[in-house]
Order: structure tokens, then C-alpha cells, then sequence
């Protein structure tokens, strides 16, 4: 039988485990605002709404337990499936590029770790993401999940196929590079809209490119380089 003693031991151990979650969630917190301020606007992105869901979404959930203390640094992290969740600094341009509106339904090529879906959907009004590998769809599903972001769908598909049964979409997201942009990806644009992919091959200079479409006819500009991994196609 447990004394008095052992209760108010096991009471005293269970308040500094929670106690130590609240710090460490504070200490996440901290980064993140860090990251905003030092990362994000001082390179250029100005768009309150998009550095506010940068500021929101906890990211050291989305990276692997052992690279946690990375989660906000300034560069990429590798992910299974030889994957790579993006810098921080790319997401935020690429979801203040695409110009979302909160009434907007949006699809993303390439979840990876989820992370850029929570982005979308702290902006969007619904969220469609399309995943080629099955275990990264399936984490990511579990996390958006935990963390309460039920405007997000994942599909475990090839994403140069887009999803049709959804579209059209307000704005499109490629979080993978590819030499041509996929026609499915356009046809799935609504009128008025923006889509954001890298363009150019693995290990060469990418542009990240912003699609527009106006009816039948669309335009394209480059808004800088980048690097991506290769968007993977069923064949």
C-alpha cells in the first residue's frame, strides 16, 4: 500500500513533468517569434496574416524528435523518405506569394511533414494536401490531426495529378521541383488563380515561379532561385 509519503512524491514528479512541458512549449514559443523577426521579415514578407500563421504553427511538431532543437533554425531538415521539410523562410514566402484569402480552398503538392498544410491552413478556408509516400501522408495526417487542424485533408496520391474532385482551387502549392509545370495542376486553378511551383531540374539553379491564370490564358514570373527535391510522378 502506497504511504502518504509516495503520493506526494508521485504529486511533486507529475507537477515538474508538467511544469517542464509548459516550460519547453514557452521556450518553442520564444524561437518562434525569433524566427519571425529575424528570418522571415527582415528578408522581405510583409503580410501580417502570413507572419502571424508562421508565428502560430508549432514546427518543432513536425520535425523528427532527435532535430527538435533545429526546428527554428534557418535552413531545411531532412524528414523520412529522404524528404526535407522546407526552411522556414521559403514557406512563408510561398504562402505570401500565393496570395491566400481566408474564403480560398487551396492545394498542395508534396505534405512531407505537414507542416506547410498547418501554414495553409491558419490562411485558407480548406485545405487539400497530396502526398506520394504513404508513411509521410499518413504522419502528417496524424499530426494535423493532434493538433486540431480539421480544415486540412491529406491524400496519400501523385501529385502532379492534383485532385480534381476538390477543384478548382484558389491557389496551388508545389513543394517539389519539376522541369514543366504538370497541366493537370493548371486546369485545376480557378479563374483569378495563383500557383506556386519550382521549376528546373535536380542540382541546378530552380525558380521558384508564380503561375496566374486568367481564363484560358495564364502568365508566368520567376520570383527568385531556389532548391527543391524532385516532384516524384507515377509513371
Amino acid at each position: 500500500m502506497a504511504s502518504a509519503g509516495d503520493e506526494q512524491n508521485r504529486s511533486r514528479r507529475s507537477l515538474r513533468k508538467k511544469n517542464g512541458r509548459a516550460g519547453g512549449e514557452e521556450a518553442h514559443r520564444r524561437r518562434r517569434l525569433a524566427m519571425v523577426d529575424k528570418q522571415i521579415k527582415k528578408r522581405g514578407v510583409v503580410d501580417p496574416r502570413v507572419l502571424a500563421a508562421m508565428a502560430a504553427v508549432p514546427r518543432h511538431r513536425f520535425v523528427p524528435k532527435m532535430l527538435t532543437k533545429q526546428a527554428y533554425a534557418d535552413h531545411p531538415l531532412p524528414i523520412p523518405a529522404s524528404q526535407t521539410i522546407s526552411q522556414p523562410y521559403m514557406v512563408a514566402l510561398m504562402a505570401e506569394a500565393a496570395e491566400i484569402s481566408p474564403s480560398d480552398r487551396v492545394l498542395e503538392v508534396g505534405t512531407g511533414s505537414g507542416y506547410g498544410a498547418a501554414v495553409l491552413s491558419e490562411l485558407a478556408a480548406d485545405v487539400v494536401t497530396v502526398e506520394r509516400h504513404q508513411k509521410l501522408a499518413d504522419a502528417a495526417r496524424e499530426m494535423l490531426d493532434e493538433l486540431g487542424y480539421d480544415n486540412v485533408t491529406v491524400l496519400n496520391a501523385d501529385g502532379s495529378l492534383g485532385y480534381p474532385a476538390r477543384a478548382p482551387y484558389a491557389a496551388v502549392v508545389v513543394t517539389a521541383s519539376s522541369e514543366t509545370i504538370p497541366d493537370p495542376l493548371v486546369e485545376q486553378l480557378a479563374d483569378g488563380g495563383r500557383l506556386l511551383i519550382p521549376l528546373g531540374s535536380l542540382g541546378e539553379v530552380q525558380h521558384l515561379t508564380r503561375l496566374r491564370r486568367t481564363g484560358d490564358q495564364s502568365t508566368t514570373e520567376s520570383l527568385g532561385w531556389v532548391r527543391f527535391v524532385p516532384l516524384i510522378e507515377d509513371r
